[in-house]
């Protein structure tokens, strides 16, 4: 499945792999100040357990509300009732988890303060090097009281990162996303009524083998120009800043250097 949003993903990953894969020995010393959390461990503790136990039977009963009253509906009201199923259930998300990544981000900032580090990101992304903190936050969460704010803000980070979303909302690499994501709606449509009409599984294979063509051409002609303009923007950025390594927001937990504004700026 080919989405919009994978390719401008990797660019960000693009640049962390070739930091990491350039010189990883020459970089142990730059990424001695750099932390991770394994949030799947701190998911587990038996309060975000119970958290979530309560938010999937809430979510359970209200769907069952939702789908008594969707029975008759019309399609544009069965549309503003899922919107309404979807806001209800983020505001019960925000009410039942809100507080509970509250008390995680200020336990990992306390840590984080406690070992001078200065950013601190999600074990997924991991490759080389890094603190392991996790046990830490995990005594934290789990001990008599509230974890205590730092009073200290992070020390600057050599590690950079940037919120894809505003990349994405750029008007040049929305266009682009826009055109591609209508001419696969287009194409799958075409290819849907081809397969309808096959007559053997090599018929299919062939046409499937084109729409993949088809797409893969139309990526590269009308996002590949853009990934390569932003990942050029980005590794620039960082040179500049003298950064090691730049890594997407989403995978950020605590600290690290925004560069956001300045590659939106190049791309402009």
């Amino acid at each position: 499945m080919i989405t919009t949003r994978f390719p401008h993903r990797l660019i960000a990953l693009s640049v962390v792999a070739a930091s990491l894969l350039a010189a990883p020995a020459a970089l142990a010393d730059d990424l001695a100040d750099i932390g991770y959390v394994d949030q799947s461990q701190l998911s587990a503790l038996p309060a975000f357990q119970q958290a979530d136990r309560e938010l999937q039977t809430y979510g359970s009963n209200l769907q069952r509300q939702y789908i008594g009253r969707a029975r008759g509906a019309s399609q544009a009201q069965q549309q503003q009732l899922a919107q309404e199923f979807q806001s209800q259930m983020a505001d019960k998300q925000r009410q039942i988890l809100g507080p509970l990544f509250h008390k995680a981000q200020v336990a990992i900032a306390s840590v984080a303060s406690s070992k001078n580090l200065s950013i601190v990101i999600d074990k997924r992304i991991i490759v080389f090097g890094g603190q392991d903190i996790t046990a830490n936050v995990r005594d934290l969460l789990t001990g008599i009281g509230d974890p205590v704010p730092p009073v200290n803000t992070p020390p600057p980070s050599n590690v950079g990162y940037v919120d894809q979303a505003q990349i994405d909302a750029l008007p040049s690499i929305k266009s682009a996303a826009d055109d591609f994501a209508k001419f696969k709606a287009d194409e799958d449509r075409t290819t849907a009524t081809k397969l309808r009409g096959a007559k053997s599984d090599a018929d299919r294979s062939a046409i499937l083998k084109d729409y993949q063509s088809q797409l893969e051409a139309k990526q590269s002609s009308t996002l590949k120009p853009l990934i390569d303009k932003t990942k050029s923007a980005m590794s620039d950025v960082a040179h500049k800043r003298n950064l090691v390594l730049v890594v997407d927001r989403s995978n950020v937990i605590y600290g690290g250097t925004d560069i956001t504004a300045d590659v939106t700026a190049e791309l402009k």
